[in-house]
């Protein structure tokens, strides 16, 4: 039982810095590089990643954390593994958090943003992209805060569930 608790914490901790890694490196990095380019660009671009990112590899990160997390957290109820389940439970709650972000904020946005049509088409790009980018960044480095914070719970976890 105390491998199979750690084996999937591990797996918790991995799955959710995946994820806590790819919101984090849009916040530093492709957010900040698409707000120097002119609208219709950032809008195409914006509506090719969010059709690419709906792949195999994204739902084993994003959905993955918050599977091992639980699975931890279930892991951890019995009497000998109560030392890492606070901050599993935290993981678990902030990672909640993260898909709650999402599913009620980024995910509308991204729909809003597809339903602009082709760029070229649109009439006026630049109201298009201001009732996106600002919103959506905002709560991008929410999710990364919070997925981040989750990590560090994990790890904190995995210190705890370390040899007794």
């Amino acid at each position: 039982m105390e491998t199979a608790r750690t084996l999937v914490l591990v797996a918790a901790t991995v799955t959710c810095g995946l994820t806590a890694g790819l919101f984090y490196a849009y916040a530093c990095s492709v957010m900040p590089a698409l707000a120097r380019v002119e609208d219709r660009t950032f809008i195409e671009v914006m509506q090719r990643v969010n059709v690419a990112i709906l792949n195999g590899w994204f739902v084993l990160g994003f959905v993955g954390a918050l599977l091992t997390t639980a699975a931890a957290v279930a892991l951890h109820l019995p009497s000998d593994g109560h030392r890492a389940l606070p901050p599993t439970i935290a993981a678990l709650v902030l990672y909640g958090a993260a898909l709650v972000v999402t599913r009620a904020v980024n995910i509308p946005l991204n729909d809003e943003l597809e339903k602009a049509g082709a760029p070229q088409r649109i009439t006026d790009p630049t109201a298009v992209r201001t009732r996106f980018e600002a919103r959506w960044v905002r709560f991008n480095v929410l999710r990364a805060l919070l997925c981040t914070a989750a990590l560090g719970c994990l790890a904190w976890a995995l210190v705890l569930d370390g040899p007794h």
